[in-house]
């Protein structure tokens, strides 16, 4: 990579800043959706991590809060770790190759 001079380098950082506030707005208004038994609950989550809705089945209800109580953590967990896999896709595209950090993919 050819050397930088400061005001290259601060346009390259603004551009930067630019698409990853871009990417980070996109992920806001895009959904995965979790579910557990069996799709008796189902959460939805945009990339930001917000769950936006949570459905359960009624005939879910007879069987004891535990249950369900379960059942919407099993759901919540399951929508939370897509969201963190769509939002690490959406940032690993700006990153240059190599450039991802240990763990991530």
């Amino acid at each position: 990579m050819p050397q930088l001079n400061p005001r290259q380098l601060r346009q390259l950082q603004q551009n930067m800043a630019r698409q990853w506030e871009q990417a980070q707005d996109a992920l806001a208004t895009q959904e995965v959706e979790g579910s557990a038994g069996g799709g008796a609950v189902t959460v939805r989550c945009n990339g930001q991590q917000r769950v936006t809705s949570v459905t359960v089945d009624p005939a879910i209800l007879e069987e004891g809060a535990e249950l369900v109580g379960d059942l919407m953590q099993a759901a919540v967990n399951d929508a939370l770790e897509r969201s963190r896999d769509l939002a690490a896709r959406s940032m690993e595209a700006l990153l240059p190759p190599g450039m991802l950090p240990p763990g991530v993919r």
